[in-house]
């Protein structure tokens, strides 16, 4: 047994250390590349693993317990509340619609009306695991379609706690069946109760986790935190998870619903960023083998079988949502570019269709033969859903979305008046855009928010959408004549990109760029830039300075304890990103700078002269522009 466990892992792994990145280097992102390591060892094509796939998905379903588990984490009540309006309002219609609509197709195709409503409750319901993994790996998380898609899974996710406590009551007249895998199904401590019980049982778990999560879990993180021991809250933090999975599997609901719960419970406990710290590593590993575990669970006999059949549901159901998703998204108020990269990242059937599907065959409201067809819908719906991402992306986006330049004069205009390009009009780049606008110097801004987009070309700002990092935007933005380029995207990874991207072919250009923290500013600095702006620095001194006058400190003296402060740091930081790579280096670097910065910062805080407030001294000042101007 630990041989065959070993040789699983093996493949498991070996799978997606070769398919995940092939699938990453061609641009179709890590999920789609779990799904075919998944199709490719399973049983239809290369057959390397069988039936224990079962087993393994079983196993694999903790990466989405545990993924649901971080999200209510995330959940304080204060982001709830703000995000009311999108979470009832779009994700409530965005459920009721859908499984109305389905319900009324089914039973069109011959389902009785429990059944029906069964199957459309069911088939409204989105993948969390893999929606939330494209849209995090493209970046759009915070963008409108990336918040609005999080609201709608939010709703999904509850909701299916009110759906399994509803599905016994329609068990109108249960059905003789077999499960869809051939063996029989698990009983639970509630399975022969009367189906008005099994549905008070269900609310009484739920809130069970809701008192215990405020009563108990608290004190115990409390009492295990005092030992100081990180691995023994690494174990508590998975005895709450697996805890909660073997309690909701004894009253036969989800093991991703008890822990999501859990998750909102804790979300204001001091312990959050501790336990998501410890959660996250086990998260992603088993999320990955999830998604591997349903490629491999597609049963390609059944779909060769029933290929016409299968084929309509699939079509039918992922344009129905599609549909239904643009409407929703169009009332909400979404750009067209936003709604469709929100409309298509949510068309698939989520990972709960496979505990709902199986929680009915359990109440004999479906035969098994409709099972085992859901099963396969569901699965090839999560499996197109990545390759549709890419597909909208890279084709649809490009001609039907917000255009990348209005026409040649506007583009003509732009190259002959603004001398400065700013790529990202967020948080950072918005203000330094305003500070130029307002002191009279035009500037192109180019933005990936095509609702951003919209609302900067109404308040009369000359806006591209697009992606900076592409040579051809910048050369239809003007690059080439312009004079300088200021780098605030909201990615690191794409801020280094587009740096290597304007030195490659427009190296006139002066790069000024934001660095999201220590890390990213040494990678900028290997690329040669002068010109780097961390963005929290110059904030938290301005802080810093209010803080020594609140205190009672001179403001010549807070002001200039600041100025030696930012300069000592910018040199420290140049010396350890000489070091980086050691280690031991670093930190003993680190801490002879730490030193050497409160020894210089004490001898100013004698200085007799700095105590009088005799300064701003023209000296003072010009040995401090010498040191802090750049050189060329």
């Amino acid at each position: 047994m630990e041989g065959n466990i070993l040789v699983q892992a093996l493949l498991y792994l070996s799978a997606a250390v070769i398919f995940v990145p092939l699938a990453k280097r061609l641009g179709l992102g890590s999920v789609l590349g779990y799904l075919l390591a998944g199709i490719i060892i399973g049983p239809f094509v290369m057959g390397f693993i069988g039936e224990e796939g079962e087993d393994i998905m079983h196993f694999a379903e903790f990466g989405v317990v545990m993924m649901l588990f971080l999200v209510g984490l995330e959940l304080e009540p204060s982001l709830l509340w703000r995000l009311r309006g999108s979470i009832l309002g779009l994700g409530g219609l965005q459920v009721g619609i859908t499984a109305v609509l389905v319900m009324a197709i089914a039973m069109v195709l011959g389902q009785e009306w429990y059944q029906a409503l069964a199957i459309g409750l069911t088939l409204a319901l989105s993948s969390t695991a893999i929606t939330l993994q494209t849209l995090n790996e493209k970046g759009l998380m915070h963008t409108s379609a990336g918040q609005n898609a999080f609201s709608v899974l939010l709703f999904q996710d509850i909701a299916v706690i009110p759906i399994l406590a509803f599905m016994p009551l329609l068990a109108i007249h249960p059905l003789v069946h077999e499960s869809a895998g051939g063996h029989e199904n698990a009983s639970t401590l509630i399975s022969n109760f009367p189906g008005w019980l099994q549905t008070l049982s269900v609310l009484g778990a739920v809130a069970f986790i809701i008192v215990a999560g405020r009563t108990l879990v608290r004190p115990l993180l409390r009492m295990i935190a005092k030992t100081r021991l990180r691995e023994l809250f690494t174990a508590t933090a998975l005895l709450i998870v697996v805890g909660i999975t073997v309690l909701m599997t004894l009253v036969g609901l989800s093991p991703a619903l008890g822990t999501f719960l859990a998750g909102v419970v804790l979300a204001n406990s001091e312990y959050r960023h501790e336990l998501e710290s410890d959660i996250e590593p086990f998260k992603g590993l088993l999320l990955g083998l999830f998604f591997i575990a349903v490629g491999a669970s597609i049963d390609f006999s059944l779909i060769v079988e029933n290929i016409g059949t299968i084929g309509a549901l699939v079509l039918g159901i992922m344009l129905l949502k599609t549909a239904v998703l643009l409407g929703l998204g169009k009332t909400f108020k979404m750009g067209t570019d936003q709604n469709m990269i929100f409309a298509v990242g949510l068309s698939q059937v989520g990972e709960f269709a496979f505990v709902l599907l199986s929680f009915i065959q359990q109440q004999g409201i479906l035969e098994g033969n409709t099972i085992s067809m859901l099963l396969a819908v569901v699965a090839c719906t999560m499996a197109l859903t990545p390759l549709l991402v890419v597909i909208n992306e890279k084709l649809i986006l490009p001609n039907i979305g917000t255009k990348e330049k209005e026409d040649s004069r506007e583009a003509d205009n732009i190259e002959e008046k603004n001398p400065v390009i700013i790529a990202g009009f967020g948080r950072f780049g918005n203000i330094v855009g305003r500070f130029l606008k307002a002191n009279g110097i035009g500037t192109t801004v180019l933005d990936l928010d095509s609702d951003r987009v919209e609302i900067l070309r109404k308040l009369g700002l000359k806006v591209y959408y697009g992606d900076a990092t592409r040579f051809d935007l910048l050369q239809s933005a003007g690059a080439h004549d312009a004079k300088m380029i200021i780098v605030a995207l909201d990615e690191p990874e794409k801020c280094l990109e587009l740096v290597r991207t304007v030195k490659k072919h427009y190296p006139h250009l002066h790069i000024l760029t934001r660095a999201y923290d220590r890390p990213d500013y040494y990678k900028l600095l290997d690329e040669g830039l002068l010109h780097i702006y961390r963005e929290t620095l110059d904030t938290s001194l301005v802080m810093g300075v209010d803080a020594l006058r609140l205190l009672g400190h001179r403001a010549y003296r807070a002001t200039r304890a600041a100025h030696t402060f930012k300069q000592h740091d910018e040199k420290a930081l140049k010396h350890l990103a000489a070091v980086r790579g050691d280690r031991q280096t670093y930190i003993n670097t680190a801490r002879e700078k730490i030193a050497q910065l409160e020894e210089l910062m004490l001898a100013d805080l004698e200085n007799d002269y700095l105590k009088n407030d005799e300064g701003w001294d023209v000296e003072t000042l010009k040995e401090e522009f010498a040191a802090t101007a750049p050189r060329s």
